[in-house]
């Protein structure tokens, strides 16, 4: 396997109806720096960066599988209001940690009834087609110890 790099980059995501849903570009923000391989990234934004070098820019659309994977409706369920004790207000896109057989896990509200709340453990942006615009700031070695943690420092 080629030795890993850390690759920084600018970008703007989009959704399929044009909506800017996050970017690196705005005032205040870093660019984004990750480590190949390391899951960091989705994979095909990861997979479409492989080859690149500082100054390269690019386009890419991004399917589901990708991303961040189709929704999934085994993970959109009601639950009992009692669930959530000690919380006087709950709104449909609130976000809640839910623990979990498989760790702790985010969960959105979706709706609310006077017995229950639904709530979507899926990523908020599974099931979208995703689209970046991006630009590759700088290519460098990782050190040993970004290596060894499995992320950039």
């Amino acid at each position: 396997m080629a030795q890993p790099r850390v690759v920084t980059i600018h970008y703007t995501l989009t959704n399929d109806q044009g909506e800017q849903l996050d970017s690196s570009r705005v005032e205040g923000r870093e660019p984004l720096s990750y480590l190949e391989g390391a899951h960091n990234i989705i994979s095909g934004l990861e997979s479409a960066l492989a080859e690149k070098a500082t100054g390269d820019q690019l386009t890419v659309s991004i399917e589901p599988a990708e991303a961040y994977g189709e929704k999934n409706d085994e993970l959109i369920q009601p639950v009992p209001r009692s669930a959530f004790e000690g919380v006087d207000v709950i709104e449909p896109g609130m976000q809640f940690q839910a623990q979990t057989p498989g760790g702790p896990q985010i969960v959105r509200v979706v709706e609310v009834t006077e017995e229950t709340v639904t709530i979507d453990a899926n990523h908020p942006l599974a099931g979208e087609k995703l689209h970046f615009d991006v630009e590759v700031i700088s290519v460098r070695e990782p050190s040993e110890e970004e290596v060894e943690h499995g992320h950039v420092h």
